[in-house]
């Protein structure tokens, strides 16, 4: 399972790190996955911030940044 750590660009400024799973053991298909899915205005992505659920919708999102280390939750 690949567990990707995103820091997110919300459109209003804000931003916040999350955690996506996905069943795939290759970190370079999730990324093409979450930067498709969050390409198309009905995008939605389920995501984790600690111990809670955080949807992402598409239209909320400026960017997304992915490090090798992933960002500080």
């Amino acid at each position: 399972m690949a567990e990707i750590v995103l820091r997110v660009r919300l459109i209003g400024g804000a931003q916040m790190d999350v955690t996506y799973d996905e069943p795939a053991s290759d970190t370079d298909n999730v990324i093409e996955h979450i930067v498709s899915t969050l390409a198309h205005d009905s995008g939605v992505l389920h995501t984790r911030h600690g111990e809670r659920l955080v949807v992402l919708y598409a239209r909320g999102v400026a960017a997304i940044e992915v490090s090798p280390r992933g960002a500080v939750l």
